[in-house]
């Protein structure tokens, strides 16, 4: 990514993290207070009308109700969330490293802090009673799962003095905190495309795509903060092109198979919506993935080229992992075929991109141990062989003696 690009892309992010942060942290007065303002209902109305708003607020006064506390904790501690993260992104680049430490613990206990409310509220709240209905709950849950596991991981990473994987799952981690104010844009921009809809039937076209754009985010932002060609200790692919060929083969089955449920269901006319929902942004994440792949490899930029690569991989697999979702959601959790359809389908570019994520990871960590042991002496190398046959000597008699 061009330098001057990403700067202007940070900011934008900074600048729409800050603004959103009032919102988060106001949504639910309407619900604590009927009648009680907010910045997010006060612009969404505005944005649409009053009544797209007011008719959420009707439906949601019950199930949510019923977990109010634990919500406002989830969405207070959001709107911090959306503070601390520009703070993080600048005392990183700025390499103020103590404050970016005192910061960052900040940060990943509000993740917990706000994850545990957001956990409570699903699991009190039947997977129907969410909005928009059960797929949206099992969007939901993976979200939550997927924020909880890439900060304990990038915690991890820190600790074991992984700088490079830590800022890895970190931006993964904020990507699907950017899962809230990413969706609170479509509520109000989709009806532009789409009108006469409810903002239940626009949740349920953005949510199609919304774990594909905000991974695809967190993965551009990577990359343009690694600037090395060469990432140490790492040689070759873990990806040779007859598995890149076999994940786009996948890719096209799970694609084929998607494209047909969605069109053949869904009640007036909403399976062709989603299915456009779903398409349109995974074809343009697709096209720049595989272009960049491409000209990494051109300029001899093997690191990124690996990194594109895995990801690439992972996206082309996502639709059939989709499938394979759909079924288990079916068969296992008892939905619906539709709503396991919808939700197989939201949720497997997210899950992906954090498998891809996962195997980065151990591509870093497999070179540098490989490297490590490339630079070892030959009398360390002994030494270690002398150890461990005498472990093996000593382990061998005491099982004699027993």
């Amino acid at each position: 990514m061009d330098v001057r690009w990403g700067r202007v892309a940070a900011v934008a992010v900074a600048v729409s993290c800050v603004a959103y942060a009032p919102v988060a942290m106001t949504q639910l007065l309407p619900y604590a207070s009927p009648g009680a303002p907010a910045f997010g209902e006060w612009i969404m109305g505005r944005m649409v009308s009053p009544e797209y708003v007011a008719e959420v607020v009707r439906d949601r006064i019950g199930p949510y109700g019923r977990s109010l506390l634990p919500l406002i904790v989830h969405s207070v501690l959001g709107g911090l969330l959306m503070l601390l993260g520009p703070l993080q992104y600048l005392t990183a680049v700025r390499r103020r490293r103590r404050l970016h430490r005192v910061a960052g613990t900040v940060f990943a206990v509000t993740v917990y802090a706000s994850m545990a409310g957001a956990a409570l509220y699903l699991a009190r709240t039947a997977p129907e009673d969410a909005f928009s209905g059960a797929a949206f709950w099992v969007v939901l849950a993976t979200i939550l799962v997927g924020t909880v596991g890439s900060v304990t991981l990038g915690v991890l990473a820190a600790l074991g003095r992984f700088p490079d994987l830590h800022q890895r799952w970190m931006l993964l981690c904020y990507g699907y905190l950017m899962t809230a104010p990413l969706l609170r844009l479509e509520w109000g921009g989709l009806p532009w495309l789409f009108p006469g809809l409810s903002m239940a039937e626009i949740n349920r076209i953005a949510v199609m795509h919304l774990g594909s754009v905000v991974v695809f985010g967190a993965l551009l932002a990577s990359r343009g903060l690694d600037r090395r060609t060469e990432a140490p200790g790492v040689r070759g692919t873990w990806c040779p092109t007859p598995v890149l060929v076999a994940a786009h083969v996948a890719g096209a089955g799970g694609l084929a198979w998607l494209t047909v449920a969605l069109l053949d269901g869904g009640p007036g006319g909403e399976g062709s919506r989603l299915l456009l929902g779903y398409l349109v942004p995974y074809a343009a994440t697709y096209a720049v993935m595989a272009v960049a792949h491409v000209r990494a490899g051109r300029r001899g930029d093997g690191w990124a080229r690996e990194e594109w690569r895995l990801h690439l991989a992972a996206l082309c697999v996502a639709p059939a992992f989709s499938t394979g979702a759909a079924l288990v959601l079916e068969r296992l959790v008892r939905l619906d075929p539709w709503t396991s359809l919808v939700a197989g389908a939201a949720i497997g570019c997210g899950v992906m991109a954090f498998a891809a994520t996962a195997v980065v990871s151990l591509r870093v960590m497999h070179g540098r141990e490989a490297l490590a042991r490339r630079e070892r002496t030959p009398a360390e190398v002994e030494a270690d062989a002398d150890a461990a046959s005498g472990a093996g000597d000593a382990s061998g008699a005491e099982a004699a003696r027993a």
